[in-house]
């Protein structure tokens, strides 16, 4: 179901998920998400940057260059639409809870290269960042007993960082955060542990075996069909590689499917 706005966040919403853009909480958590909803404990999915550009902005080259990737055409609006629907089919697949928040993506914010995307928050983000951690305190005020997960910011990329920023706001509001490792950045070699080192925080992980759920979440990935060729070339790549790290996070039981968060001490 489609909620409207944060105020119809309810008790019964125990686990939360934000995320980033319209595909990052079930890239990342998927197989977790499917789990709860099989035992009725209605998850929801908000995603933070879910707004098409403003109204007559002219679109960057870089923005332009990454809808074309993904085959999402000239404009934004339509670009947003269509990723809206995707969000929507995965999400009902699943059968969570969704809220898109009124918030663009960077490469509509003025971000203009992979090396700003990927790199330091831009100045004119600052009262962004505020926003959302506004944002995210509210969610836990109306949902006090929520889990709520948020990125952990693998790969670096701002609005992800953005976002694991806001949700770090409430770890001292004693909050229950669980931070996930962003999918696919977190695939690749050292760009977890090089994330925690930057943020010089100790985690703890908590480790969700999903192996009977795979099939479900790689079918909901799948269904972000934009996505799958700038992120992964194909689809069967896609379902090898979130698999295969999946099986890689305890070695010792490589037949096991795991989504891995991570507890951070206050």
């Amino acid at each position: 179901m489609q909620l409207q706005s944060i105020e119809d966040i309810q008790q019964q919403h125990r686990h939360i998920y934000l995320s980033p853009h319209f595909d990052d909480a079930v890239l990342s958590c998927g197989g977790s998400i499917a789990m709860q909803t099989q035992i009725n404990l209605q998850p929801l999915i908000i995603t933070i940057f879910a707004a098409p550009p403003a109204d007559g902005a002219a679109l960057n080259p870089f923005a332009r260059q990454i809808q074309a990737s993904a085959g999402l055409g000239e404009s934004g609006a339509d670009a947003v639409a269509r990723r809206r629907e995707e969000d929507r089919a995965a999400c009902d697949y699943l059968g969570a809870d969704y809220l898109w928040l009124n918030y663009a993506d960077a490469m509509y914010r003025g971000y203009d290269s992979s090396e700003s995307l990927f790199g330091d928050i831009g100045r004119n983000d600052l009262s962004l960042e505020e926003s959302l951690a506004d944002v995210a305190l509210k969610i836990h005020a109306l949902a006090p007993n929520a889990v709520i997960y948020a990125p952990l910011g693998v790969g670096h990329h701002v609005d992800h960082q953005l976002v694991a920023s806001a949700a770090a706001r409430l770890v001292n509001q004693k909050a229950n955060i669980k931070f996930y490792e962003d999918i696919p950045y977190a695939t690749k070699p050292n760009t977890l542990q090089a994330r925690q080192t930057e943020l010089k925080i100790n985690m703890e992980p908590e480790m969700n075996e999903v192996s009977f759920q795979m099939d479900n979440k790689l079918n909901a990935v799948a269904l972000y069909a934009s996505q799958i060729s700038p992120l992964f070339t194909t689809e069967a790549n896609m379902r090898r590689e979130i698999s295969t790290y999946s099986k890689t996070i305890k070695p010792a039981n490589s037949h096991i499917a795991i989504e891995r968060f991570w507890a951070w001490d206050a």
